[in-house]
């Protein structure tokens, strides 16, 4: 019975109507690339702070909708005429198509001039919860309102023209529309935390560039391919954008860090690391580095370690993860769909020494690791391979 869908953001309303109309025009391409990318059919149509998708597949494209950076919720539904008949037979018809048991409620909202509609938002829910209860009894059920925590809720959204009405709100990601920010490389080395991170910066608007750095040794192809196939998963949240795994070819440089840096290698790689994604960055004009590091995880993550590592980059290091919990981590891994894929140990674990520095200050990281550092970053940089990234 659905025969549109309605997509809501957040954020954009509150924006400048300059600012709002580019971004919501943003918004508006990018689920049109998300339509396109899964052969789904709909067409837009674009209102202040909300837009309607009509289409014979509701379901599938509420799902859609709710996979684009921007979107709040997204509910499939259907359209009536704005009068109150109209909308109390619709919420009558969707309760006996959808009511499997329990407590109800029906939640009406009104936009538009208030002269629009000869009732009110609550003339709405008092005759729609009419005939919701009386769709109940018909089905041999047993009626029972509640206003707090109902188990069945029905929706009206009524505007001056029309009126739509559902029973859910499929969650999306919220946040800016995907290409409303400049780029950001992003580290990810195959494991949890890093293509999370990545995600959490597509939903405030950053393209991501994803670099991979090759451990060599201490790495190996299951750790590429898994970096890789949380990259193309990454990808189908962004169908509009072009995405390359850029891959770093660092083994030479581990093995000569752990030689020459002892205790502190892991933080010298780090460095290492932050210096060839900067390197990148300035090749394609990204404006910041994104890693998934949070304070404490590992020793090269206290608070100490951070502020060692990033003194290698003169970007800025976003970290979205920094105070995140790993089973909120591993969780979030899990809804964006790049766990599976992730779930192996990183080379990292085995460059680590038995006994990690945690609390390392600048000057002996310095003098600890080669005074060519940054140069063999910056030429691995250059070195690197371009990978072509399909979703």
């Amino acid at each position: 019975m659905y025969d549109v869908v309605l997509v809501r953001h957040g954020e954009l309303g509150v924006k400048s109507e300059q600012v709002r109309r580019k971004m919501e025009d943003r918004l508006a391409d990018n689920l049109q690339a998300m339509l396109d990318q899964r052969g789904l059919s709909g067409d837009i149509e674009r209102r202040r702070n909300r837009i309607f998708v009509h289409t014979d597949d509701a379901s599938a494209v509420a799902d859609a909708a709710a996979d684009t950076f921007g979107v709040v919720s997204a509910s499939p539904a259907v359209t009536v005429e704005p009068t109150l008949d109209d909308i109390a037979d619709a919420l009558g018809a969707m309760a006996e198509a959808a009511y499997d048991g329990g407590s109800f409620a029906v939640d009406a909202t009104r936009a538009g001039p208030s002269d629009a509609h000869p009732f009110a938002s609550t003339d709405i829910e008092s005759e729609g919860g009419a005939a919701v209860f009386e769709a109940i009894e018909s089905l041999g059920g047993e009626p029972v309102v509640d206003l707090d925590d109902p188990d069945f809720e029905l929706f009206v959204e009524c505007r001056s023209d029309r009126a739509y009405v559902f029973v859910e709100k499929r969650s999306g990601p919220g946040g800016l529309p995907l290409g409303t920010q400049r780029p950001v490389v992003a580290l990810v080395s195959g494991g949890i935390d890093s293509p999370v991170a990545a995600w959490k910066l597509m939903t405030r608007g950053c393209p991501v560039v994803p670099v991979y750095v090759d451990l060599g040794d201490y790495g190996g192809p299951d750790h590429r391919a898994r970096a890789r196939a949380t990259v193309e998963t990454l990808a189908g949240y962004a169908p509009g954008e072009s995405m390359s795994l850029h891959v770093i070819d660092a083994g030479k440089v581990v093995s000569a860090l752990e030689v020459e840096t002892g205790d502190l290698r892991m933080l010298a790689l780090r460095r290492f690391m932050l210096a060839a994604a900067e390197s990148v960055a300035e090749d394609v004009d990204a404006v910041g580095l994104v890693t998934g590091e949070a304070i404490g995880q590992k020793s090269s993550q206290t608070s100490a370690n951070l502020a060692v590592t990033d003194a290698a980059a003169t970007l800025p290091v976003h970290r979205p993860l920094v105070a995140m919990d790993k089973a909120d981590i591993t969780n979030l891994a899990r809804s964006i769909g790049t766990f599976e894929d992730a779930t192996v140990d990183t080379g990292c674990n085995r460059v680590a020494p038995a006994l990690p520095e945690t609390n390392a200050s600048l000057s002996a990281v310095r003098a600890a690791e080669p005074d060519d550092l940054f140069e063999r970053a910056q030429a691995c940089a250059a070195d690197r391979e371009v990978v072509p990234i399909e979703s």
